[in-house]
């Protein structure tokens, strides 16, 4: 449950910092108006790669285990909340204009997707040290020493290079 918290934190978070924040129009005489739309990214650039962090953090969970899960639970708690305080910041400086309620949606979205990736890291760092690894099936297994399958193997190279046939017999 963690995990795909963590991603839906992650996913919301990026959708919402690419949508519109703002939208402002600037009356031209004889023309229409001039329409400027902002996107949380055009305001708070960083928080998209935070959110991008976080998205690779959750899925680096799968593939740790012990310290290191730990240490990933942490980097998702300091993303997570560099993701909150950028869309409070990005959304504090920022006139949503004629955006309407989006205006202030999508900034709200963003800060619950950072606190929603905060809650799954804290709980990575508590409590990922107790859920399972990957199988050890994906572990580099050690060469295994010379056995008598190479000396077979030696002896019939030695047979071909004194000319004769191994296929005769």
């Amino acid at each position: 449950m963690t995990l795909l918290a963590a991603l839906a934190g992650s996913g919301l978070a990026l959708y919402a910092i690419t949508r519109t924040w703002s939208v402002h129009l600037t009356p031209r005489t004889g023309l229409s108006d001039l329409r400027e739309a902002r996107t949380g990214t055009d305001t708070e650039p960083w928080v998209t790669a935070l959110a991008v962090v976080a998205l690779a953090g959750t899925g680096a969970l799968l593939a740790t285990s012990g310290w290191v899960r730990r240490a990933l639970g942490v980097l998702l708690v300091l993303a997570g909340a560099g993701v909150t305080i950028g869309a409070i910041i990005g959304r504090a400086g920022l006139d949503p204009g004629d955006a309407g309620a989006a205006g202030t949606a999508w900034p709200v979205a963003c800060a619950i997707g950072g606190v929603i990736i905060a809650l799954g890291g804290l709980t990575a760092l508590t409590q990922g040290h107790r859920w399972p690894g990957m199988s050890a099936r994906y572990e580099r297994k050690p060469e295994p020493v010379a056995t008598t399958a190479a000396a077979d193997n030696r002896a019939t190279w030695d047979a071909l290079d004194r000319g004769d046939d191994p296929t005769a017999g």
